[in-house]
């Protein structure tokens, strides 16, 4: 067996072979196979919440396979909160909160990776609230 070995940085023109990798070490999953088919569920599930110009450049930013995958599905009208996104996740693929929460974050900080800071401002901005820490960034609020 072979150890992990971490990239080094995400580039540009990555392959979707090479985003799978990153991801398999980021959520330490066993086989390709199943970081390929949390990275799947993961991109779906965003493609259902962006909408607009974050939603064209984010698919922009994708491996063209991956990319295919967030953008053929259909925003939904009435955008989840991050929890919620989790909570709809975890029913359409049969998981846990618990485990979905582990993939959400470990496909979606490689996304964060893939999208320049300003583009995931943008996002984060289009999205309710939740979402930063799925994308590996911390939620700050204001105090009132």
């Amino acid at each position: 067996m072979h150890p992990l070995r971490e990239p080094t940085a995400v580039r540009p023109g990555m392959t979707f072979h090479q985003m799978l990798e990153w991801i398999r070490y980021e959520g330490a999953y066993p086989t390709r196979d199943r970081a390929e088919e949390v990275t799947r569920a993961v991109l779906a599930a965003l493609g259902r919440q962006l909408t607009g110009d974050e939603r064209v450049d984010l698919a922009g930013c994708l491996p063209t396979e991956a990319a295919l995958e967030f953008t053929r599905q259909v925003p939904d009208s009435q955008p989840l909160t991050g929890w919620g996104f989790v909570k709809d996740l975890a029913t359409r693929t049969g998981g846990t909160p618990a485990t979905v929460r582990w993939d959400t974050g470990a496909v979606l900080t490689v996304v964060a990776r893939l999208a320049d800071s300003g583009l995931l401002d943008r996002i984060l901005a289009q999205l309710p609230p939740g979402y930063a820490l799925l994308f590996g960034r911390a939620e700050l609020t204001q105090a009132a």
